[in-house]
Parts: C-alpha cells; sequence; structure tokens
C-alpha cells in the first residue's frame, strides 16, 4: 500500500473518530489527542500518515465542538469556552442553529487559510533553525517563564517552575536507576489526563466531592432543525455574508502568524476586535462565532506545524500539549537530538499531506454537523456516559505507560497526573506550563544543581 493510501485512510479515521469524540462535551484537547496521536506512531504509520491522521483530527475536533457550544450551551472543549457568550445570545434568541452553522462554517475557511501560511513561516523561520536546536534547553526555560507568566495562575505558575522541575527530574532519576532508561511518553500521558484525573480524585474525596457536585440534573432545550441549502454539502462562503468571510479570513491569517501565543487568549482577542466592529446583537454575535471558530483552527495548526517545519521542537502551547507526540514519541520520534516530522517530510510534503487530512475531515466533518447535529446530539445525551469516555482515556494511558515502562511506568504516569492535574485545577498552572517544564527540566537542574 501506498503512503498515499496510508495517510488518506489515516486521516478518516482521524476525522471519524474526533469527528464523534467533538460531540461530547468537555473533552479536553490534549487528554485525547496525545494518546490517539501516539498509538497512531507507535503502530507504525509513516510519516505523513500520522500528520493527516493529526490534522484530519483536529479539524473534525474543532468542528463538531461547535455542537454542544450552540446546541446544549456548554462548552465542546477548552477551546470553545471563548464561544459561549456569543452562541449564549443566539441560544436566548432562538438561533442556536444560526450560531452552530457560522462556527463551523468559519471553522472550515480558517482551517484551509492556516495550512499554507503556517507552512511559509516555518520554512522562513527555518533559517535560524540551529540557534534554537543549540540553545534548546535554555529556550524551553525562557518560554516557560513566559507561557507561565500569561497563564491562569501567572505568579504562581513562575514560582513554581523550579520546584516542579525539581520534582520531574526526581521521577525521571528514580525511573532511570529501575529500567536504566530515560522515559518520556509516561511524562507525556501524566501532564495530558492530568486535570480529567483530577476531577476523579476530587469526586472520590469525601471533603472535595462537593464542589463537583450539582443539586439537580441540567436541562437542555434542542432548538428544531432547520435546513436552509439544497443537497447533503452546503458551500460555508454562502452560509457566511461577504464581511463575515472576510473578517474571518483576515483573522484567522493574522493568528496563524502568533504561534507563540495562547490559542484560547487569540481566539477571545479575535473575537473581541470583531464584536467592537460590528453593531446589533445578531450580527455581532454571528459575526463573532464565525471568526473565533475560524481562529481556534487556524491557532491550532499554525502552532502545532510552525515549530515542526522550522525547527522541529515544541516551542508552542500546541506543540507542548496536543501535538507534542509529532515532536516526541519515543523511540520513533524525539526532539533532542530532532528526529521527527520535521526531518523525514519536505515543506511540499507537509502541504500535500495536511491538505489531505484537511480536505478528508471537511467533507466528513462538516456536512455531518450541518445536517445531523440535533440527532447526534440527543444520541450522545441519551447513550454515551461521560465517566466511560472518560475511563477510555485512563485505560489508553495506562495501556501506552505500560507499553514504554511496564508497571513503573502506569505508576510514574498515575503520580505526574495526580500533582500536575491538581496544580491545573487548583492553582491555574496550564498543561503547556507543565510540557514546557519537563522539556528544560534536565537544564534547570544541570545549571542550578549540576545533575
Amino acid at each position: 500500500m501506498t503512503t498515499l493510501m496510508i495517510a488518506i485512510i489515516a486521516a478518516i479515521i482521524g476525522a471519524v473518530l474526533f469527528a464523534l469524540i467533538g460531540l461530547i462535551s468537555g473533552t479536553d484537547e490534549t487528554a485525547i489527542m496525545v494518546p490517539f496521536t501516539l498509538i497512531v506512531i507507535l503502530l507504525g504509520a509513516p510519516p505523513a500518515a500520522v500528520l493527516a491522521f493529526f490534522l484530519a483530527a483536529v479539524l473534525a475536533k474543532h468542528l463538531t465542538h461547535a455542537v454542544p457550544t450552540a446546541l446544549m450551551g456548554i462548552p465542546g472543549d477548552t477551546m470553545a469556552v471563548p464561544l459561549m457568550e456569543h452562541a449564549s445570545v443566539l441560544k436566548r434568541l432562538g438561533m442556536p442553529h444560526i450560531a452552530l452553522r457560522k462556527m463551523i462554517s468559519g471553522g472550515v475557511i480558517g482551517a484551509f487559510i492556516a495550512l499554507p501560511t503556517a507552512i511559509l513561516l516555518g520554512q522562513f523561520l527555518g533559517q535560524f533553525g540551529e540557534f534554537f536546536k543549540t540553545y534548546t534547553g535554555l529556550i524551553f526555560t525562557i518560554a516557560a517563564v513566559i507561557i507561565a507568566f500569561f497563564s491562569k495562575g501567572k505568579w504562581v505558575s513562575v514560582l513554581m517552575i523550579i520546584p516542579l522541575a525539581f520534582f520531574i527530574k526526581g521521577l525521571d532519576t528514580f525511573s532511570f536507576s529501575i529500567l536504566e532508561k530515560h522515559l518520556s511518553i509516561s511524562f507525556f500521558l501524566g501532564i495530558a489526563i492530568g486535570p480529567m484525573f483530577s476531577d476523579l480524585l476530587i469526586a472520590l474525596s469525601s471533603s472535595s466531592r462537593h464542589t463537583l457536585e450539582k443539586p439537580k440534573p441540567k436541562e437542555y432545550h434542542l432548538a428544531p432543525e432547520t435546513k436552509a441549502w439544497s443537497g447533503y454539502f452546503p458551500n460555508p462562503f454562502r452560509i457566511l455574508t461577504r464581511r463575515q468571510t472576510a473578517f474571518t479570513s483576515g483573522a484567522t491569517f493574522l493568528s496563524s502568524l502568533t504561534f507563540v501565543f495562547s490559542p484560547v487568549g487569540m481566539t477571545s482577542l479575535m473575537g473581541e476586535i470583531t464584536a467592537a466592529r460590528t453593531k446589533g446583537a445578531y450580527k455581532k454575535s454571528t459575526s463573532s462565532l464565525s471568526v473565533m471558530n475560524g481562529v481556534t483552527e487556524s491557532t491550532y495548526i499554525a502552532e502545532a506545524l510552525i515549530p515542526l517545519v522550522a525547527f522541529g521542537l515544541p516551542l508552542s502551547p500546541v506543540a507542548l500539549g496536543p501535538a507534542s507526540p509529532l515532536f516526541n514519541a519515543p523511540p520513533v520520534f524525539s526532539s533532542d537530538p530532532v528526529n521527527n516530522l520535521h526531518s523525514f517530510l519536505s515543506p511540499s510534503e507537509f502541504l500535500l499531506y495536511g491538505a489531505i487530512g484537511l480536505v478528508v475531515a471537511a467533507l466528513i466533518a462538516y456536512p455531518f454537523s450541518m445536517n445531523y447535529a440535533r440527532k447526534a446530539t440527543i444520541f450522545v445525551m441519551n447513550k454515551i456516559s461521560q465517566e466511560a469516555i472518560i475511563g477510555m482515556f485512563i485505560g489508553l494511558a495506562c495501556l501506552l505507560a505500560f507499553y514504554e515502562a511496564g508497571l513503573v511506568g502506569i505508576v510514574l504516569t498515575f503520580t505526574m497526573a495526580t500533582v500536575g492535574g491538581l496544580l491545573n485545577r487548583i492553582l491555574g498552572i496550564g498543561s503547556g506550563v507543565q510540557f514546557m517544564v519537563f522539556y528544560g527540566s534536565t537544564w534547570i537542574m544541570m545549571t542550578l544543581f549540576g545533575l
């Protein structure tokens, strides 16, 4: 079977799988993207197929996450949180279906603008690749400080960098004394599932359980399904007005260039700029939603591809979170030394296989969301247990940790998940900060203590 066929098959699997996962509200991108991407890599998929799978998964997830956000009034995932205000306005006006259409149409446009923009910028920045590779440890540490300062926890995130690096290096040294090899996947998984795992721990605690308890089940009222287009596949340029298309195109292009900033922050910023330039509640909300969901796509795609094409080093929040296996998936990929997609794919191959992933996801997830959103939402609410989904991700983490290091890997994963998850939930030290500290921990400990 040719690489092209394998890439197409991988893209189809990624698109179908994550289109379904996106319908389930509250699914964290890092916790779901990391295990599945690792599985694809460790099963021996060629680099081109890994890229196609990942980009198809990203686009499909961010198209269908609009379904619970618009129709149920609850965020589909972390990236959907900034969209809640404008989605709620349209829901109160009785037009959640309009919100949904605008959101996913903006997402499709944003994705296809981001791909070539990210690859071109990555090629330009690649001229400075040797500098970045030489000072990798220092760059990770500086980046950890910057990301920590702009994270939810701010000063406590900055103050915890050295203690967290000490903790991570301690775990690494101890596991090395047992296995005589350094672990990576187990740390990734621990940080990725941390917020999800911390919720399970809180639910098991008699003193903290009340923070998660609700007095009664929530009630949701779904609008009837309406269709304003003929055929199965609607045209996103006809769903959006010309002004909305222009705003979405401009915002996604600009946000594709800012690969070092938080995707959530960029989504909020572009939404605020659009809202400030639009009058009327309906126009303001529909325009902002199309722009913001476009930016969720563009930031994710650009933040994964720019550092991958340019350096092969995970130097963005997305590269440190959901896209981290594209950079580090021992023994297949590594960033120190650089031996990952950066080494195996040329810029033209990034464009070709990236486009395959996006086209496949658009063909599957876009018409599905536009035509069957209400039916899919009812099915998920009635038939899918969120606890079962969480259990599935925890099980995947156990599988991959055991693959890397047996029982030691499982224990290390859940130790990291416990500490990282509680730091995230209680102190606001995000997964991006924790990933960056993990990458910089060796340099930090060597510089401070000579370890």
